[in-house]
């Protein structure tokens, strides 16, 4: 069987937190439609090989979020991710942030299960808490308005859009069918700090949506960037920045994950090095 370490350059040193490893637990062990994958630094991730896996867009909304945070240079203490599936978009911002507490909601049982044990393999349970339980309901989240960064990375598509999967996770991933980036600004209003920021990525296409819904739920998009996986190619998604401050949007440079010849740009390997991957 190939190590996963083989897929790393030999000269790669992690950094950030370490993770505490199985300790000999029989369920922190990958079952057999399960891999344990690297997700940033040296923590890794639950994964099933059938439903739903962590990509480009929850590495993105990660990012964004913590560039967000140390632009602002906030005291991050508390972190929230709404939806956080598998948990990648929660464990991340926790990796990038070791001194904070961060709390994940997700509706899905398999997904809470998945991301529960990749909290405790990486050690992270004494700060790191995955809620079973509907964003849509204030009380999944009674702390109120007290989080310095909360993340969200919506289903792309209303129901009615195409075909719903009946691939475990895969569903409810990609189709709303527990609310859209609407319900997910309002639960940001609900959780976000006073001085606080929040990242949110959604399909290029539903610009008009989310700029209806922040502005309904009172908060403002500081910032926005565009995503193309490839030079010269549409839009994938795109990321937005927002607060409570009243401000016009600055509209980013767009970036590029990959140049004409498919090689990786000097900005997406700066993205990530800052997430602890090699570049």
């Amino acid at each position: 069987m190939r190590s996963p370490l083989a897929r790393r350059p030999i000269d790669f040193v992690a950094t950030g937190p370490r993770p505490r490893g199985d300790a000999g637990e029989p369920d922190l062990a990958p079952g057999p439609e399960e891999d344990l994958s690297f997700l940033t630094g040296d923590w890794r991730l639950f994964q099933r090989k059938d439903g739903h896996r962590y990509s480009l867009d929850d590495l993105a909304t990660a990012w964004y979020a913590v560039t967000a945070a140390e632009r602002a240079e906030l005291d991050v203490l508390r972190t929230l991710d709404l939806g956080c599936g598998i948990g990648s978009v929660l464990q991340m911002v926790a990796w990038a942030f070791p001194n904070t507490v961060s709390v994940g909601v997700e509706a899905q049982a398999v997904s809470v299960g998945l991301a529960r044990r990749s909290v405790r393999y990486n050690g992270g349970e004494d700060r790191v808490t995955v809620r079973e339980g509907d964003l849509r309901d204030a009380s999944t989240v009674p702390e109120g308005a007290v989080f310095d960064l909360v993340t969200g990375t919506p289903p792309y598509l209303p129901l009615g859009d195409g075909i719903v999967s009946d691939r475990v996770q895969c569903g409810p991933c990609r189709f709303e069918t527990r609310g859209g980036v609407a319900d997910y600004v309002h639960a940001m209003a609900r959780t976000l700090a006073v001085n606080g920021r929040a990242a949110l990525c959604q399909a290029t296409r539903d610009l008009d949506r989310v700029g209806a819904a922040v502005q309904e739920a009172g908060l403002t998009v500081l910032r926005r960037r565009d995503v193309h996986g490839r030079a010269g190619r549409p839009a994938l998604f795109t990321l937005f920045e927002l607060c409570r401050s009243p401000g016009n949007t600055a509209v980013e440079p767009p970036l590029i994950v990959r140049d004409g010849n498919g090689r990786r740009t000097a900005d997406m390997i700066a993205l990530r090095e800052r997430m602890g991957m090699p570049g």
